[in-house]
């Protein structure tokens, strides 16, 4: 009688380590199945998806507004590649739950290397909250140095796509006046409304996204600021190859409020004219040069070279959208933002007036 109850228990035993072998193995299989959901620069082996192998072993940061979202969530997600950049790369990310995220990786070797300064760049960046900026809403850190940057994505794309496209709207007096207005009281936001000025760093129409009804969310602010010196440097060389960099920047490594003044300017410039900020291997002396040409067109009296013709285009009843001279001077302040003397650019509060001066007699 005892050996039966013996060889019971030894099969119940045996019975019970086997199912746990099992539960073991499915959860060890679960996880490594999630650590290969990304893959690309991390890992040397590269999936047909184009997505970067990240793994678990990380710390994920959510902030205001993103506080039901998991890392699993993330790292599951199924991406595209929508850009790329000599720092990083960008997603468009597919969530179970049918929401779309915008997912920006940053190369290891291309970031700042102290998880402490790493960190307070994330905090300051994750608790900027604007209508007119693009919010931060997760982060991930990984075991091998990889950083994750999330954000909510725009289905209109950027303002770049938008002016180039030639959609009628872009020549809407009324759209252009929007987009302008918002882009400057986002930068107005980082400039002036924190206990310190964040200065931008990068900014240009391809940073401007856009919401419904044209609503303006500038985006990428700060990024040089998770950057090590030689990724800031290529970023900014990278900026001036698209007719973005202000002149003192020849002499100058770092970017300053009166730097994103002067981009600023170029971006008001790119809207109204409906042109391209550089053509060819232009430079800021060649007439390629957005500025440099519109400036010539004012001082030869070429009305017609100042901006698109479908900003003064009349409505059905044959009324004006807008006045030539409110025009003209939208133009003129755009022109000052892009002084080559960074003392003589208005600061934003001083442009956010002056749009509003414009605003009120168009």
């Amino acid at each position: 009688m005892e050996k039966r109850h013996m060889i019971i228990l030894i099969v119940t035993l045996s019975s019970f380590s086997f199912a746990l072998f099992v539960i073991l193995f499915l959860i060890c299989a679960c996880r490594r199945k999630r650590n290969e959901s990304w893959d690309e620069e991390s890992n040397p082996n590269v999936k047909e998806n184009g997505v970067e192998e990240i793994e678990m072993k990380g710390d994920f940061i959510r902030f205001e507004g993103a506080e039901d979202l998991t890392c699993f969530d993330i790292l599951d997600a199924p991406g595209e590649v929508i850009g790329k950049s000599s720092y990083g790369t960008l997603y468009r990310a597919n969530l179970l739950s049918d929401s779309v995220l915008l997912l920006r990786f940053l190369r290891p070797a291309c970031t700042i290397g102290k998880v402490q300064d790493v960190m307070r760049v994330v905090q300051l960046l994750g608790s900027i909250k604007h209508p007119n900026l693009v919010p931060l809403c997760g982060f991930y850190s990984g075991p091998r140095g990889e950083k994750l940057l999330v954000h909510p994505f725009y289905k209109r794309g950027n303002l770049a796509q938008f002016i180039r496209d030639e959609n009628r709207d872009s020549h809407k007096w009324e759209i252009i006046y929007r987009i302008s207005t918002g882009i400057v009281r986002g930068l107005d936001h980082l400039h002036t409304s924190l206990q310190k000025p964040i200065i931008h760093g990068n900014l240009k129409s391809k940073n401007i996204l856009l919401g419904r009804n044209y609503h303006p969310f500038v985006s990428d602010f700060g990024l040089h600021l998770l950057l090590n010196s030689t990724a800031s440097q290529e970023m900014m060389e990278d900026t001036a190859v698209e007719g973005y960099k202000a002149p003192e920047l020849t002499k100058m490594k770092e970017s300053s409020t009166e730097t994103d003044i002067y981009n600023l300017g170029v971006i008001l410039l790119e809207l109204i004219t409906g042109k391209e900020p550089i053509n060819g291997k232009a430079n800021p002396d060649q007439d390629l040069y957005l500025p440099t040409a519109i400036k010539n067109a004012m001082l030869d009296r070429r009305m017609t070279d100042l901006y698109h013709p479908g900003v003064l285009e009349n409505d059905k009843d044959g009324s004006s959208r807008v006045s030539e001279d409110a025009v003209i001077k939208f133009v003129q302040l755009s022109l000052d933002c892009c002084s080559p003397s960074p003392s003589l650019r208005p600061d934003i509060k001083q442009i956010c007036r002056k749009l509003e001066e414009i605003g009120s007699k168009s």
